[in-house]
């Protein structure tokens, strides 16, 4: 099953299956059955009635907004004209009237799209990095129709929350929820632009609390089944009482399309992300050093536990804080400052919130006891990044990537070898290659690591065909080195 973030809309397939419904036959006039008043019914109605979304969307839903991010991607020869449409096709006469050419070799402006919302009167906008991420002109549409040119504040690829401005007052605002309150079970809805249609109105119910994704992050999601797709990304998870507590974010899916899993990042762990932003234009995390995994029943049981809880660390860093304060390999986490520690989620957020230099109260199960540990905490340090350029030049070399290896999870995930794009600047930029994209080949010969990309840039000539890895999908770009 592949994890997928929002996409840029698929018209034809949308086009395609409203046609073959129509095709499926007119049956006349539907039929209408009356409803039977209560007082008629065989009995008493008992339960609860189903929940009337009407309202929260007409007080809350202003403030939702349409991201469109606009980056220039050059056509090339392998771009083909649609097959010329049959005589009487309409299928084909439809397509062919949403078909906008362009000459090969020009310039034409690539649209993202994605969702957003607004915090502050004065046009603070949050929405996710991966929507705005490629340095492209970033337009926000109000549900008035108005259009701002938005400047990115910042973004946090880790949480995947970005935070944009745009030139304007006296704008609607969401209301800020509590996520830690959200029940499972409960009734939730999300407001969006999935494939471009504005302040779309989805619901569903909360799936589960705290869910770890196997991406890297620490972000302990909010997974619902509300129907989330490509276009989503970015857009408020607000509560029956009309509080926003998660930013829809990304999808489980095996065709890329909403099939049940959609997850959210809590509105609190963006909050703090945005404050930071704001007041200092980055990031801070603590970190204490240690790797981590869950507990089940056996670990339980081999350790001496009365029940599998808490984080069994796997292993400690060489002088880091964790080993400074006497953590050791095997230890249980069980509370932090005091509080019950649920799973590996619970250690790597709490510590992640901690201010570096902050000391933290760790208890850990050791050798059939307890013991309390004092930790400073240190600071997490952005992921290194690799230029793939001439050596020594940054992100405007040759190539004009900076790359890093892949994680783990990644690397199942295109099947073996190659580099994620990190950043982008001249020839790549011009080409149309993005951050998040998976460099896989230069030329047909595989790329390993950034030291191979960079060995194979400096060897070609004035072209290179780079396979790249976008999504579900596998494209050459072609690129002028000069």
């Amino acid at each position: 099953m592949k994890q997928k973030r929002g996409a840029g809309a698929v018209l034809a397939v949308a086009v395609v299956a409203a046609l073959a419904a129509g095709g499926a036959g007119f049956q006349g006039p539907p039929v209408v059955h009356a409803a039977v008043p209560a007082a008629a019914a065989s009995g008493p109605v008992t339960g609860r009635q189903l929940p009337d979304f009407a309202e929260l969307v007409e007080r809350h839903g202003a403030a939702v907004v349409n991201v469109r991010v606009m980056t220039p991607v050059r056509a090339t020869a392998g771009d083909q004209p649609a097959p010329e449409a049959e005589a009487g096709d309409p299928l084909s006469e439809f397509l062919r009237r949403f078909q906008i050419p362009v000459p090969r070799g020009d310039a034409r402006p690539g649209a993202g799209l994605g969702s957003g919302f607004i915090v502050s009167p004065d046009g603070l906008v949050l929405t996710n990095a991966h929507v705005v991420q490629g340095g492209g002109e970033v337009v926000v549409r109000l549900i008035d129709k108005r259009e701002f040119k938005a400047r990115v504040v910042g973004t946090d690829p880790q949480t995947d929350v970005a935070v944009l401005r745009i030139d304007a007052t006296n704008l609607p605002t969401v209301t800020i929820g509590d996520p830690s309150a959200v029940r499972v079970g409960e009734w939730v809805v999300a407001i969006g632009s999935p494939y471009g249609f504005d302040n779309t109105v989805t619901a569903g119910i909360v799936s589960a609390k705290a869910r770890a994704l196997p991406d890297g992050t620490y972000v302990p999601f909010i997974q619902t089944d509300v129907a989330v797709n490509p276009g989503n990304s970015g857009g408020p998870l607000f509560n029956m009482n009309g509080e926003v507590i998660g930013i829809n974010s990304q999808i489980y899916s095996r065709t890329g399309g909403y099939q049940g899993l959609s997850f959210a990042i809590p509105i609190d762990v963006a909050m703090k992300v945005e404050t930071q932003l704001v007041q200092y234009g980055k990031v801070t995390r603590g970190r204490i050093g240690v790797t981590i995994q869950e507990v089940n029943q056996s670990l339980a049981d081999s350790f001496g536990l009365p029940k599998p809880a808490g984080a069994l660390v796997s292993s400690v860093e060489r002088d880091s804080p964790a080993a400074r304060g006497g953590i050791e390999q095997g230890d249980v986490i069980l509370k932090i400052d005091g509080q019950q520690v649920r799973g590996n989620m619970d250690v790597v957020s709490r510590i992640a919130d901690m201010k570096p230099g902050t000391v933290a109260r760790i208890e850990v199960w050791r050798k059939g006891a307890t013991r309390e540990l004092a930790v400073t905490v240190g600071e997490m340090q952005p992921r290194a990044t690799a230029d793939a350029g001439a050596p020594g030049a940054g992100p405007g070399g040759r190539l004009g990537v900076a790359v890093r290896p892949l994680s783990p999870a990644e690397s199942r995930a295109a099947g073996g070898g190659g580099v994620v794009v990190e950043n982008v600047a001249g020839a790549a930029a011009r080409a149309g290659l993005r951050p998040g994209d998976i460099i896989l080949a230069l030329n047909n010969t595989p790329v390993k690591d950034p030291q191979s990309l960079r060995e194979l840039v400096a060897k070609s000539g004035k072209r290179v065909a780079v396979l790249v890895q976008r999504a579900n999908a596998k494209v050459y770009i072609p690129v002028e080195l000069g």
